[in-house]
């Protein structure tokens, strides 16, 4: 068959297109300055302009709840400038520029275009990616956030009530199956998102896995009452807890975890999740005895005294009688003897004398197993 192209229209200049390329290293480094030097030239050949003499709009690029400054936003302004004192609306958070952060932690008046800032004076930590814009009064941007919220919650209450009939159809073919519930806490809107669609990505057929609740910032009372409330755990990536947050959730019985890494963090919900699991074993036999004679020793009771087979007889461990192929008993032993000498285990040829917890219908033939149960590996 043909080798058919499917290189879209304004493919790379390498093919005969119009979109420079340039390779680049996060790394080393390479190729970076190329690749600002292609930016500007890219953007005056465009006639890439703006407006600096208007209010300012652009894109939020990173948010956090910030210790001693509350949330912020790190914004980039696409058009207008930015000056502290506007009153700025971003989804359903709004707020008065409070101060103005540059890239070198400096603190200026104003953004123009192009300008990526850090902003304080915000009611929330608004979503990466969220449009911003700078009203004409603050007034007038509460109440658009305040809509803007009311539109959420609207939507978010529909869709629950639209999704009733399905989950309880879930539930029920999924009867029996475990679920966790979790609540999570990042240092940053970004990482949060990451996170969450980390955590979305664990598929198993045996747990399920529920994100109940999110945010930025320290783990606080709210979070432990919603995670006792939903019987959930509390991860955290990067950040602390409020005063007071750990005895609440000892009282409560809430477990929160922390995390610097966040593979670490996914691993211990992963964890979470197979401990919800109830253990599997399999069967190991250890080895195996033939009764030769019958002892009975006053209060002790009947011994059987034994040859062994093969493997190893282990005080500890359960045992089985087969007489022929048919089992019929399956216990534990009382004690277990080499000569008169009590001992933990024998092996070899060894011979050695059983007493089993009671039951004494045992017979000359008879066949004696050791065997244990060993946990399997739980996986998801």
């Amino acid at each position: 068959m043909p080798y058919v192209s499917r290189m879209p229209r304004g493919s790379c200049e390498d093919w005969g297109g119009d979109i420079i390329c340039c390779p680049v290293s996060g790394v080393t480094g390479e190729g970076v300055d190329a690749l600002l030097e292609n930016i500007l030239v890219q953007a005056e050949v465009l006639e890439l302009m703006a407006n600096p003499n208007r209010r300012a709009n652009g894109y939020v690029i990173e948010s956090e709840l910030q210790q001693g400054l509350g949330p912020c936003a790190t914004l980039l302004v696409t058009g207008g400038t930015l000056k502290v004192g506007d009153a700025i609306l971003i989804g359903e958070h709004f707020g008065k520029v409070r101060a103005l952060i540059d890239d070198h932690g400096r603190r200026i008046k104003e953004a123009p275009p192009a300008t990526p800032v850090k902003c304080t004076g915000l009611s929330g930590v608004p979503e990466a990616g969220s449009d911003f814009r700078v009203m004409l009064d603050e007034k007038r941007a509460r109440t658009l956030a305040e809509q803007t919220a009311q539109e959420k919650k609207e939507e978010a209450l529909a869709s629950n009530k639209a999704a009733t009939l399905d989950m309880l159809m879930s539930r029920m073919a999924a009867e029996g199956k475990k679920e966790l519930n979790v609540v999570v806490k990042s240092d940053t809107q970004g990482s949060l998102e990451a996170i969450v669609q980390a955590l979305e990505q664990i598929k198993s057929d045996k747990v399920g896995l529920n994100i109940i609740g999110t945010g930025t910032g320290n783990v606080s009372m709210t979070d432990v009452k919603s995670a006792a409330a939903g019987k959930a755990i509390v991860v955290g990536f990067d950040i602390g807890n409020d005063s007071g947050v750990q005895s609440q959730a000892r009282h409560d019985g809430v477990r929160i975890n922390s995390f610097r890494i966040i593979y670490e963090l996914i691993d211990h919900v992963k964890q979470s999740m197979m401990d919800l699991l109830p253990p599997e074993y399999k069967e190991v036999v250890k080895g195996h005895a033939e009764i030769k004679a019958i002892y009975d020793i006053g209060k002790l009771g009947k011994i059987a005294g034994s040859q062994m087979l093969d493997g190893v007889l282990v005080a500890k461990e359960k045992f089985r009688i087969f007489r022929g192929k048919e089992q019929i008993w399956e216990g534990k032993v009382k004690t277990l003897r080499h000569f008169k000498d009590e001992v933990k285990e024998v092996t070899g040829q060894q011979e050695c004398g059983i007493c089993f917890e009671n039951y004494e219908e045992f017979k000359e033939g008879d066949t004696v197993e050791c065997y244990l149960l060993e946990e399997l590996p739980r996986s998801l």
